[in-house]
């Protein structure tokens, strides 16, 4: 879901925004079970709180318009279920099972956590080195940053960029390489103070996946899977979808054109930030990997010695609290037991509780799919929810209602308290139009002849926007992003709405340029108009200004 208020990256959180005092959490972990050999033949008891989890699955679907889903549950080191719900893709016949390939975008970032830490196990780096001893070209805005980032910061939002920051170098996808990216990092600015506040970045996961292949001397897709994949046995897991190949069990995306019309949507590849989010994987192999994480990165083992894909204190590290998130008051009343006692980011997972029961989680989100993946820690308990549906209502409604089943609370209608959060947020999104169509002032004019707006606009850390004019209309281009053209039209004064041509983004923004006292063009700024807008689109920190024409 690429929603700026419900985004999918974030959506576990927005019943409940996260605040503690500062400093960092550790909790004594309990002790890990070690993952049994799965035996496909093995049969296990759902709670009876569970028994018509087939028919919630389908009012889930149809509450949220999610075409397919697939679950796995495991607890005690043992799966107890991995199933499929729906289809792969609207209007075809072929259904989503255990091994339906899904994006599962963020939940990404989990692996990339790993790899660090197994890398500072083989001591060929250390957590809390400068970024600088690995990659001496990096550099943030700001020098101190530079020279104070260190790689853990990199796994825990908190160096000091705003929500979202620099995602428009490869969201939608882009030309840049992971290189650029990193290096377009120094101009992008800093909202806060550095470790002083929580605010989800993507980018600095870039940076992170260029130290992990600087240090392992391999690329980041095949250390994945040669130290990851192989040893967990997650055979169906793909880095990305550059790897997928026709006739692969694997589901289609699906979004809400105009926020209206579900339709397919093409699969999306973050090559230029791999480390931030892009594995496609089924919920059969990432129930391997929810079992690895419950026993402390002890891998399966038949013949009783033991084998580790890391160390409990790497583990111990990874689920320690690094930023402290403020808390909230969920959106609606319905949602009240949701809200967290702590909550807080470790390095590459969210950490909070659930009625006193500690969590760790993560979500991800995707054109077309979003996902959840939930740790019960101390109940030895793991749930993975995969949509092709931008909807983290319909994970966060199943998972809440497997957590209950199984920590022993009464039955919520989960459903119906997440289909009220949406049309709520879908009613608050409604009025703020409102009020820009009440403000709007129809008889102001532009300034200047249509003609007068085109021209190429530069930002220090984006690069380059081309507004033309072609049939009498203004046209927008992002240089180094195939997705984002659009058409611009008058909305107030020297305001214009860009609509862009491709109706699944649900991005459409506001254009506003600014006159100097001679009616030269001084810069443009630009902003969502809709607050359903996913916050990866950050248009609003772009500085645009007009580059001289030659001979000007």
């Amino acid at each position: 879901m690429r929603h700026r208020n419900l985004s999918p990256r974030l959506a576990g959180c927005c019943c409940a925004l996260f605040v503690l005092a500062t400093g960092a959490w550790a909790q004594t972990p309990t002790a890990p079970v070690v993952p049994a050999p799965i035996d496909a033949n093995a049969s296990a008891t759902l709670p009876a709180q569970l028994a018509d989890f087939p028919a919630y699955m389908d009012s889930v679907r149809k509450t949220f318009d999610v075409p397919g889903i697939a679950v796995a549950i495991v607890k005690d080191g043992k799966v107890v279920m991995e199933q499929g719900f729906g289809l792969r893709e609207i209007g075809k016949p072929e259904p989503v099972d255990a091994h339906t390939l899904f994006a599962i975008a963020s939940n990404t970032k989990a692996f990339t956590a790993a790899s660090l830490q197994m890398l500072a196990e083989q001591g060929k780096l250390k957590m809390d080195d400068p970024v600088i001893d690995h990659l001496p070209w990096f550099q943030m805005s700001d020098p101190y940053v530079t020279r104070e980032m260190r790689v853990r910061d990199l796994l825990a939002h908190r160096s000091g960029l705003g929500l979202g920051a620099g995602d428009l170098l490869y969201w939608p996808p882009t030309s840049y390489s992971t290189k650029e990216v990193v290096e377009r990092l120094r101009n992008v600015p800093l909202a806060t103070s550095f470790r002083s506040a929580y605010a989800y970045d993507n980018i600095l996961f870039a940076v992170a996946t260029l130290v992990i292949e600087n240090t392992s001397g391999q690329s980041y897709a095949d250390f994945l899977r040669n130290n990851i994949f192989k040893p967990v046995g997650m055979d169906e897991t793909l880095v990305d979808m550059t790897y997928l190949k026709p006739g692969m069990d694997v589901a289609v995306g699906h979004a809400k054109f105009d926020f209206k019309d579900l339709k397919p949507v093409p699969p999306m590849a973050w090559s230029n930030n791999p480390g931030a989010g892009g594995i496609y994987a089924s919920v059969h192999d990432l129930a391997k990997w929810m079992n690895v994480q419950l026993a402390g990165g002890a891998l399966p083992s038949s013949d009783g010695k033991e084998k580790r894909l890391f160390t409990q204190n790497s583990q111990d590290q990874m689920w320690s609290m690094l930023t402290p998130m403020k808390i909230g008051k969920p959106s609606v009343p319905e949602l009240a037991s949701t809200k967290s006692n702590f909550a807080g980011y470790g390095e590459g997972w969210f950490l909070s509780d659930y009625r006193g029961e500690r969590l760790v989680w993560h979500t991800g989100g995707w054109p077309g799919m979003v996902s959840r993946l939930t740790l019960v820690p101390e109940q030895h308990l793991g749930i993975v929810v995969l949509t092709n549906q931008e909807s983290g209502a319909a994970f966060n409604a199943v998972t809440y209602r497997v957590l209950d089943a199984y920590l022993g609370h009464n039955k919520t209608d989960w459903v119906a308290a997440y289909d009220k959060a949406v049309k709520k947020a879908e009613g608050n999104a409604d009025d703020s139009w409102k009020k820009h169509e009440t403000s709007r002032d129809k008889s102001g004019k532009p300034s200047l002849p249509i003609a007068g707006y085109a021209g190429t606009y530069r930002d220090r850390w984006y690069g380059d926007v081309i507004v033309s004019q072609e049939g009498g209309k203004l046209r927008m281009r992002f240089s180094k992003t195939a997705q984002l053209v659009g058409t611009m039209t008058p909305w107030q004064h020297d305001s214009f709405i860009v609509r862009w041509d491709d109706r699944s983004l649900n991005a459409d923004a506001f254009v506003t340029y600014s006159l100097d006292a001679d009616g030269k063009i001084r810069d443009v700024r630009m902003e969502p108009i809709s607050p359903l807008t996913d916050f990866s689109f950050d248009f609003q920190d772009l500085r645009l200004e007009p580059v001289a024409k030659k001979g000007d």
